[in-house]
């Protein structure tokens, strides 16, 4: 029997990426009743008996899951002395006892109200891990759920506010974080292509919107909201070097030889009053005269 937190050491449940029953640097063993019996107290805190009973021994008679209730605590308390407490009619895991998924939540709190911005120890507390992998029981699935979307949401948080202080790496990495755990969630790819118009990286966030575009099509044939479009999409585009258009018979210099060839490149700038007075007197000096008919009292030339 492990004794409790007074005697040889910390005592620490896991129950992120499996179970885990650790005291001081060992593991101790416990049976499926009694696991199942820690992590329920540990997820769901104190409970009535009854509740606790009626839970997790949902397919027997009560009076069997009282049973199975009390021979559950047994070998809890055996395994961690002290470690399942009884008063009142209600059950509670040990104060002394250390929950992963405690300081999980702790962490994501910490980013929600943005306290955490301008550390990492409580984003220690967000990768990725499951709750219980491979327990499929209702309060298990509801409660997995309920830390991954908290989890998702203060990664989402801590990249926006790292983004703002212009820590770009460190908010980028929890934006690709909230990805990797759902790829189809919009507003993780937000938060993504937000870091990377942030900093600029225009070309960045155009290829991270038509990716999960593609894969938005592809899984859901859905297309992303026009919100997300428009981070990327709405800014003024750049200048373009536009070709003037071509003067039939004018060369850039002028010259015979140049007659027809295109002024690419070339603004046409119209003529002034005074350009156009000044080309109608070259002109005049030197085109020759019209040879027209006669026109009667008038000498020709």
């Amino acid at each position: 029997m492990a004794t409790a937190s007074g005697g040889v050491g910390t005592v620490r449940l896991g129950l992120l990426d499996g179970f885990r029953l650790q005291v001081g640097d060992g593991l101790v063993k416990a049976l499926a009743s009694a696991e199942r019996l820690l992590a329920y107290l540990a997820l769901r805190g104190p409970v009535p008996r009854v509740v606790a009973a009626g839970t997790l021994w949902s397919d027997v008679p009560d009076d069997h899951a009282q049973g199975s209730l009390r021979t559950a605590m047994w070998r809890c308390n055996r395994a961690v002395r002290g470690v399942v407490r009884s008063e009142r009619a209600q059950l509670a895991l040990a104060s002394f006892v250390q929950v992963d998924v405690a300081e999980l939540i702790s962490g994501a709190a910490v980013m929600l109200d943005g306290a955490g911005a301008g550390g990492n120890q409580p984003l220690l507390t967000l990768r990725s891990m499951e709750l219980l992998p491979g327990w499929y029981d209702d309060w298990v699935i509801f409660e997995r759920e309920r830390l991954r979307q908290l989890r998702l949401h203060a990664l989402e948080a801590a990249a926006g506010r790292l983004a703002e202080t212009g820590q770009y790496a460190a908010a980028l990495e929890l934006a690709l974080e909230a990805v990797r755990c759902d790829p189809l969630r919009e507003t993780a790819q937000r938060a993504v292509i937000q870091v990377h118009v942030a900093e600029h990286n225009m070309v960045e966030a155009m290829r991270t919107y038509l990716r999960f575009r593609r894969l938005l099509v592809e899984e859901l044939g859905i297309e992303p909201s026009a919100e997300l479009a428009d981070l990327v999409f709405t800014r003024a585009p750049a200048r373009r070097i536009v070709p003037a258009p071509s003067q039939p018979g004018v060369g850039p210099a002028g010259s015979p030889g140049d007659r027809g060839r295109r002024t690419d490149r070339v603004a046409v700038v119209p003529a002034t009053r005074s350009d156009r007075m000044d080309t109608g007197r070259v002109g005049a000096a030197t085109h020759p005269a019209s040879t027209g008919p006669p026109v009667p009292g008038v000498a020709g030339p």
